[in-house]
């Protein structure tokens, strides 16, 4: 994939963390930090950016500036590339607090300078691999939603068990959603979107929402309003390149 793409493939380490050898949701590709996005860093950096510990994250207190009678809904997005669609789902969705992951250092300055310009209050960011964030950080149905978008599709078949979307990770997800919590994933590579579309399938604990709403989309969903179109996803579809989104919910 080109660096064109809204969420390029994984990669880079923000200063001063470390990370374990086998990584299981990124791949890492050069970038270089901008001024901009350095500064931001430095300026909102302690407010907004969480440590990774291997210990359960007290939402409470990681949004404790959001702090209201009645908790809002944590959203989990895993790899968010630049973070132009999660500053605008945050703005959008003021209701709800996003949790994000993401380990390419650029895209994590990126994210801070939107964060910043746009006065956002209710974003997080954990520079760090999202399973062991998943798996030590998370505690079981506290989500009440993830999204996942544009992950690398790794195009050639003998790379394929590298993608993201695999059934275990779908059983971590599912597990760590609320009842009626959603799992909303897009792509723009068909092979994936199918195998997405089989994984989260197969998943006992998920049900498929668009196949009682929309039947005619082979259990495919509409793109919700919340997702905005990229530049990069605006261009495909002028050239007629499909974009496929899929929404299950934890039964």
């Amino acid at each position: 994939m080109n660096d064109t793409h809204p969420n390029p493939p994984r990669s880079g380490t923000p200063e001063g963390v470390a990370f374990p050898k086998a990584i299981k949701s990124y791949v890492r590709r050069a970038g270089r930090t901008t001024t901009g996005q350095a500064k931001a860093v430095a300026d909102i950096g302690p407010q907004f950016l969480l440590p990774y510990q291997a210990q359960t994250l007290d939402f409470a207190a990681a949004f404790s500036d959001t702090a209201e009678a009645t908790p809002r809904p944590i959203i989990l997005e895993i790899g968010f590339g630049m973070g132009e669609a999660t500053a605008h789902i945050a703005a959008l969705l003021t209701d709800k607090n996003f949790l994000c992951c993401e380990v390419h250092a650029p895209g994590v300055g990126a994210l801070l300078k939107r964060i910043s310009e746009q006065a956002l209050r209710n974003i997080r960011i954990v520079a760090h691999d999202a399973v062991e964030v998943i798996d030590q950080m998370l505690p079981l149905q506290s989500l009440d939603g993830v999204h996942i978008f544009f992950p690398d599709p790794w195009h050639k078949k003998r790379h394929n068990k590298r993608r993201l979307l695999q059934s275990g990770l779908v059983a971590k997800l599912a597990a760590r959603l609320k009842t009626g919590g959603y799992l909303h994933c897009a792509t723009d590579w068909q092979p994936y979107a199918e195998q997405m579309l089989e994984v989260l399938s197969a998943e006992p604990l998920l049900r498929n929402r668009a196949l009682a709403t929309h039947p005619e989309l082979a259990g495919y969903a509409p793109k919700p309003a919340y997702r905005p179109l990229t530049k990069f996803e605006n261009r495909g579809i002028r050239l007629g390149h499909g974009v496929w989104d899929l929404v299950f919910e934890r039964i």
